[in-house]
């Protein structure tokens, strides 16, 4: 039987659009189960606040809260967006600093053109265009300090998850309560 690693974890998936972020914690979650949140940028950002990716906006501070929420509430916890340095840099030196011994940061590495083949299966394909993704992506965007372990595009969605959940302590979910 696995057991469930204490204290809770925080992972952070890091990269540019269509670099498979959301892909890697749906899988994180589908494999662990129950006790792991989900903190999507995109969700909290776009859909809870509809405001734009700015340095200094509201949804940089709803981040921290719902991260440090989560974690404190006995959840393991994964953060994953684009979350550009020069946006979310210091809120996310915060939550390193608070939970350094048990954060773990990946940051998924996607060449541009491997981006466009990406992005053109996504239901926003029609809507977002090649000139407004090159406009968004950043190559190797890193929090500085080498704190991120940096997966290339060449690693499967399954080898990536694997490598996660290795970081959570465990191989396989652990048996749901009834």
């Amino acid at each position: 039987m696995t057991t469930v690693p204490s204290p809770t974890r925080l992972i952070v998936l890091r990269g540019n659009s269509a670099s498979g972020k959301s892909s890697v914690a749906a899988g994180l979650r589908e494999r662990y189960g129950r006790g792991i949140a989900l903190v999507s940028q995109d969700t909290l950002r776009r859909d809870v606040l509809r405001e734009r990716d700015v340095p200094g906006a509201a949804n940089i501070g709803l981040i921290d809260l719902t991260v440090r929420h989560a974690l404190e509430h006995g959840f393991h916890t994964v953060l994953e967006g684009i979350l550009y340095v020069a946006h979310y840099g210091d809120m996310l030196a915060g939550l390193l600093a608070d939970y350094a011994d048990r954060a773990h940061c990946y940051y998924l590495d996607v060449p541009f053109e491997e981006t466009l083949s990406r992005h053109a299966t996504k239901p926003i394909a029609d809507t977002v265009g090649k000139d407004e993704l090159r406009s968004w992506y950043r190559p190797l965007d890193l929090l500085p300090g080498g704190v991120e372990t940096v997966i290339p595009a060449s690693s499967t969605l399954d080898a990536t998850v694997g490598q996660v959940m290795s970081a959570l302590g465990v191989r396989r979910a652990p048996p749901t309560p009834q």
